[in-house]
């Protein structure tokens, strides 16, 4: 039995590595056949171990969601330097949105359904990530840095979606950031504020 278990272990330790060298090279879409093949298991261990390829990503990106937690942490201790809680939030969202962008896969990982829905998972990427950039948010939520009313999921909607429609194009990372710079930015020129006019907190 022991043996059974340390070959299982290995099985496992081998079957990701092979994965995350396709993954990085073929995106979400890898095959699970080649994996087993390069792996030098059959199909069906690598499906014990893996039974969907959500899992299988899940497993990959592990780490990367972690430094992505371990970031999101460190921002709401320190309160931003000068204490702007929308930059915090804004420089969270822009290493997602890099991780997403140079790790193929990633955002395929991060599509989920919100937390509470029917179909949601505890504990998977987007879970965790949804974890760690909720205190962000609420800050500047409650800073009126940002609008009332804006929530997690569109915020990650809005990164998956840019990571996703700029995977193919020539310089997927220069157009991410400036889809990203629309976004935060809106598509109003810069203009002088004028005194008499409202001034909106709220905007993200």
């Amino acid at each position: 039995m022991t043996g059974q278990r340390a070959d299982a272990r290995r099985n496992y330790a081998r079957v990701l590595a092979v994965a995350e060298a396709e993954v990085a090279a073929h995106g979400a879409h890898a095959s699970l056949e080649q994996i087993a093949r390069t792996a030098g298991v059959g199909s069906g261990t690598v499906r014990r171990h893996f039974p969907t390829r959500r899992a299988l990503l899940e497993a990959v990106f592990q780490q990367r969601i972690q430094a992505l937690c371990d970031l999101a942490h460190s921002l709401d201790k320190d309160k931003d330097e000068d204490g702007d809680s929308r930059r915090a939030m804004l420089t969270w969202l822009r290493e997602l949105l890099d991780y997403a962008v140079a790790a193929r896969g990633l955002a395929d990982a991060l599509t989920y359904v919100p937390l509470g829905d029917e179909g949601s998972q505890e504990g998977s990427c987007a879970s965790v990530i949804e974890t760690a950039c909720a205190p962000l948010l609420r800050r500047a939520i409650a800073d009126r840095t940002v609008r009332s009313g804006t929530t997690v999921h569109d915020l990650l909607t809005l990164i998956i979606g840019i990571a996703l429609a700029t995977e193919s194009q020539s310089d997927p990372r220069r157009q991410a950031e400036r889809a990203f710079l629309l976004a935060v930015e809106g598509l109003s020129p810069t203009r002088p504020e004028r005194h008499d006019e409202p001034h909106d907190t709220g905007e993200l």
